[in-house]
């Protein structure tokens, strides 16, 4: 985690959603034990709405900041250089890209739920102006990551009244024709120090571009972990419910098999009950038929007894 990566994530988001997650982003990093990222993270402002919708059209339509970019640096030269047939040029192209830029913007906020007034748009247009006058405005507003609009004050002011003399034709101080050598030596410095201000404007244009390289290689990698994290925790969920599903097919294995010695017990149960239940059958029958045969018994006993009680009954009354 570092500030730039932090910070693009921050004002990437919706205004409502910066707060919550600066603070997130903070808790993470004091979790991570870098206290001083997380201060600074925590400096780090909410946008104004002006300064959101700046920041949502850089964002959303990067082919747009390179073209301004190149004209505000055009413009610039063109006020050093007092050229005013370009200066005239340029400014026409200067209202047209920023009222084109600005209805973009307003149309983009739209779109993402935030309706801008009359007021935000022209604070969205000021800011614009600002990039086009100042190298450092145009630095800042590339980056995307605008807390508040820029202002539109700063502008081309001292050079631009000698451009609108030169372009209306006035003719040059007597003055300077009278000097010679030392306005020639002048023109000389001038132009020393118009093409050290041209390589000025390219390293700070190499500069933002490297930024931007660098900003967008960041957010890859930021992107490339996490989802090297995600797919992370997506493999150990498999491996968990992979271990959960041999878990339970191991007890489904030994349920089957305590079940099948309980059916096999339980078997072999029924068969030595089946033979004790045809045994005891047998006896019973066997029982029965000694019972019959006992009672047959009994009352051939029974008629033998009586007969004998009769004979005797009758030799008694023959002897008397």
């Amino acid at each position: 985690m570092d500030l730039d990566a932090v910070a693009d994530e921050l004002y990437a988001l919706r205004p409502e959603e910066f707060t919550s997650a600066r603070a997130s982003a903070v808790a993470a990093a004091r979790t991570a034990g870098d206290r001083e990222l997380a201060t600074r993270i925590g400096a780090l402002r909410k946008p104004s709405l002006a300064a959101w919708v700046s920041n949502l059209l850089v964002r959303s339509r990067p082919g747009e900041v390179e073209p301004l970019l190149r004209l505000g640096e055009g413009l610039r030269r063109a006020h050093q250089d007092l050229d005013g047939a370009q200066l005239r040029e340029l400014s026409r192209r200067q209202h047209a890209l920023i009222r084109a830029l600005s209805l973009q913007a307003r149309q983009l906020a739209a779109q993402a739920g935030h309706p801008i007034s009359e007021s935000v748009q022209r604070e969205v247009e000021n800011t614009l102006h600002a990039v086009l006058a100042d190298p450092a405005a145009a630095e800042a507003w590339a980056t995307g990551r605008l807390a508040k609009p820029l202002s539109a004050a700063v502008g081309f002011p001292a050079v631009a009244a000698g451009a609108r003399a030169r372009a209306g034709g006035s003719a040059p101080d007597e003055g300077d024709s009278a000097r010679g050598e030392p306005v020639k030596g002048r023109q000389a410095n001038d132009r020393q120090a118009k093409d050290q201000q041209a390589k000025d404007r390219q390293v700070k244009a190499q500069q933002v571009k490297d930024r931007k390289a660098e900003e967008q290689r960041r957010r890859r990698l930021t992107e490339a972990r996490r989802e090297a994290e995600a797919a992370d925790r997506e493999l150990r969920t498999v491996r968990e419910a992979a271990a959960d599903a041999d878990r339970a097919a191991q007890a489904a294995k030994e349920d089957v098999e305590r079940l099948q010695r309980r059916v096999d017990d339980l078997a072999a149960e029924l068969e030595r009950a089946r033979g004790e239940h045809q045994q005891a059958r047998f006896a019973e029958r066997t029982a029965r038929e000694q019972a019959r045969t006992a009672d047959r018994r009994v009352r051939e006993a029974s008629r033998r007894a009586t007969a004998a009680a009769a004979r005797l009954e009758r030799l008694a009354s023959t002897d008397s």
